[in-house]
């Protein structure tokens, strides 16, 4: 649980994004057309990157059939006479269907068909303006009057791999880092064997926690920093501060999610119910902590609860340290936030020390 399953799960998640992004959405073409125009339109559906056209279907609700079995994740539809009606400024419709269920490849689907579909509006506006008398010189302003210059800040790549790995992993080792801690310590209970435990340590619940964690912090701390050495020595993962910002970070990460998860074996020191309530909190994390959708737009009463996850702070630090490289003065409240989960199991030490003198195990 400790070195294993992360390793393997690493090396699955990092071998399945390695291109950093999902291109060649299988999608379909509806063409009922059939006109030089509409022949135009499907060269340029396959000139994107993002699209693949495998599919020349004759019909809409063929494609609708072969979209909802998951054969493609989208089609594009060219109604019958959309050449004629375009010329004869009759407004014909394109149509572009994306199946948002699978959420990605549904996006890139959809961004490539409005893509083509907006340019193809374009182009035909200007074709009827140069009909019209009006010379190339003119209409192109006309049709495009402003110019885009997109600059993608910090990750020009839009490399999906530099912010999903730096997510998923972390939080796949909060969800171990729980659940190890609350097994490691319940186990005593479980066994009855807690009274030696606290024994052993000469009756200081403080140094029993300390003797059987410290071990574990050492082995996650290794385990968490060889996966930033991977992603940023060896697959070359933007780092653009000082690597011990983020080393610390990962440190005070480890320490920060085994003291949540002492504070809820004080506060419910039953193995399986303590189990139960860290694996909520590790899957949680992934939606709640604003990896997938920013918290400052979730509903005030679930929002507040992203501060309550260590993975949280450890995530705006990467933000910060790796992909923005601020000085660090400007995350000191996230290097704090760490901190202060440390203070947590103090609150609750009595407590555990009184179940762990009287151990009793409820199935």
């Amino acid at each position: 649980m400790m070195i294993v399953v992360p390793a393997v799960c690493s090396f699955f998640f990092l071998n399945l994004m390695h291109e950093g992004l999902p291109l060649k959405v299988p999608v379909a073409i509806v063409d009922n057309d059939q006109s030089s125009m509409s022949r135009n339109v499907t060269r340029q559906l396959n000139a994107m990157e993002l699209i693949d056209i495998n599919e020349h279907l004759e019909s809409y609700h063929e494609a609708m059939e072969k979209m909802r079995s998951g054969e493609i994740f989208g089609f594009f539809h060219i109604p019958e006479d959309f050449q004629k009606d375009a010329i004869g400024e009759r407004h014909p419709t394109l149509s572009f269907y994306c199946n948002m269920t699978i959420f990605v490849p549904g996006t890139l689907s959809f961004k490539g068909f409005k893509t083509v579909a907006v340019g193809t509006a374009g182009d035909i506006v200007e074709t009827q303006l140069v009909q019209a008398g009006l010379s190339d010189n003119l209409v192109s302003p006309l049709v495009q009057p402003l110019g885009v210059d997109t600059h993608p800040l910090n990750n020009p790549w839009t490399n999906y791999n530099y912010y999903l790995s730096n997510s998923f992993l972390p939080g796949l080792l909060a969800l171990l880092m729980l659940t190890v801690t609350v097994f490691s310590i319940c186990t005593e209970i479980k066994h009855g064997t807690s009274p030696q435990w606290l024994q052993t340590a000469g009756g200081h619940v403080s140094i029993a926690l300390l003797g059987k964690l410290l071990p574990q912090t050492v082995i996650f701390s290794a385990v968490g920093v060889g996966l930033q050495a991977v992603l940023y020595g060896f697959l070359h993962f933007p780092l653009n501060n000082h690597a011990m910002h983020i080393i610390v970070a990962m440190v005070l990460f480890v320490m920060a999610c085994q003291a949540l998860a002492v504070a809820i074996v004080e506060l419910v020191p039953n193995l399986r119910l303590s189990l139960s309530i860290c694996s909520l909190f590790g899957i949680l994390c992934f939606s709640v902590a604003g990896f997938s959708f920013p918290v400052d737009q979730m509903y005030g009463s679930v929002g507040i609860f992203a501060y309550i996850f260590p993975i949280r702070y450890y995530f705006l630090i990467y933000i910060d340290q790796a992909l923005n490289g601020i000085p660090i003065y400007y995350s000191r409240f996230y290097y704090a936030a760490l901190l202060a989960f440390l203070l947590l199991p103090a609150l609750g030490l009595r407590r555990l020390r009184r179940h762990l003198e009287n151990p009793v195990y409820v199935p």
